[in-house]
């Protein structure tokens, strides 16, 4: 979090599904994290490598975050899911970390490049500690990289649905026992129907394209 002009993203099963068509976009980024325990027990098989579960939201990094905007004066600037789920989303920050310097905020939706790059240039100016976007994979990981291209000097990371779940829940989306016994994405699954689905494609497909890869791609 001290590192400046580093941008970082995170993956799960779901969204290394997407990364893997589209690996160029993720080459320059500083930082890949694993996002659920999944993918933590893939790499830790196929690659022997002991890595730990993070994700920008509030089990993790996004906590994290906030806490030290309000406790050190850190600024953030979120662009995330619809208008009125982002602004929902900030002031339910600003009501449990007392003190947390968001200097703006807007939704994820851009009507054209030209719009990306007036909010890119917008950003630069104004310069935040930290920038949280998300977008959902792929638009997410190229909206932050155009910003550090632009000249972003903060520490950027991706967030996926952190503010949408945010908005439509309290602060602690996931329950203490659910984070405490790695379930997360069953939770998910309950608590939201539609990525059923993705899920369930991804649970079957995955593994099979993590071996692939590790092995002969």
């Amino acid at each position: 979090m001290e590192r400046k002009g580093k941008i970082y993203t995170f993956l799960n099963p779901v969204s290394y599904l997407d990364a893997i068509q589209n690996k160029s976009l993720f080459e320059p980024f500083d930082g890949i994290f694993a996002d659920g325990s999944l993918l933590v027990a893939a790499i830790r098989m196929c690659y022997g490598k002991k890595v730990t579960r993070r994700s920008c939201d509030m089990t993790s990094i996004g906590k994290d975050l906030l806490e030290k905007s309000a406790h050190e004066g850190k600024t953030l600037y979120y662009v995330a899911s619809k208008q009125e789920e982002v602004e929902r989303a900030v002031a339910m920050f600003r009501k449990k970390f007392k003190g947390v310097r968001i200097i703006g905020y807007r939704n994820g939706y851009f009507a054209n490049e030209e719009e990306m790059r007036e909010e890119a240039k917008h950003i630069v100016d104004l310069n935040p500690d930290f920038l949280v976007v998300g977008m959902g994979t792929i638009k997410q990981e190229d909206f932050l990289l155009k910003v550090q291209m632009a000249g972003y000097q903060g520490v950027g990371f991706t967030c996926g649905g952190f503010v949408h779940q945010t908005a439509h829940n309290e602060t602690d989306y996931y329950p203490e026992w659910v984070d405490r016994m790695n379930v997360r994405f069953l939770y998910r699954m309950w608590k939201e129907p539609h990525t059923r689905k993705r899920y369930l494609i991804a649970g079957l497909i995955f593994p099979v394209r993590f071996v692939w890869e590790r092995f002969f791609g």
